[in-house]
């Protein structure tokens, strides 16, 4: 995983956003990192494996990781210390991180899972399984996605 995210974050020629992936999961960070790189998505990528190392690098409190904006959150739900729904709380109380765009990727379909996601202004929702293999189909959304739109 480390030369494939040396490889990503070291490529800053044609960035125009940061992503921070926030997972646990290092085959499905794995997995992103990969398919960012194979299809060329134009963003700088960050890791967090918990909701609180995501916070500390979106308010520039961690001691090795920076996430320079605009920034779009790729959020898995179930991880340990913080989880996914105590780091949107958190993320949407602070008056310089409410409006970030936040996409979340979790194992989760169940509906209360998705409902609460979205009363907390989640920009999409996504299953893991239902990306597409290798998460291709989520490299492609995420590179068109931070080309066409006007991020806060």
């Amino acid at each position: 995983m480390t030369d494939t995210l040396e490889k990503v974050t070291n490529d800053t020629r044609q960035s125009v956003c940061t992503v921070l992936v926030v997972d646990d999961d290092d085959v499905a960070l794995e997995g992103v990192l990969r398919s960012f790189v194979r299809h060329d998505v134009p963003c700088n990528l960050v890791t967090a494996t918990d909701g609180a190392e995501a916070l500390a690098i979106l308010q520039n409190r961690h001691p090795k990781s920076h996430a320079a904006t605009p920034v779009i959150v790729l959020l898995d739900l179930n991880m340990p210390i913080m989880d996914g729904f105590q780091f949107l709380r958190a993320l949407r109380a602070d008056p310089e991180l409410c409006r970030t765009v936040v996409f979340v990727l979790t194992t989760s379909c169940r509906d209360q899972d998705r409902s609460r996601a979205y009363d907390e202004h989640v920009a999409g929702y996504m299953v893991k399984s239902s990306v597409g293999p290798q998460f291709a189909q989520l490299a492609q959304f995420i590179g068109k996605y931070a080309r066409t739109q006007e991020l806060p």
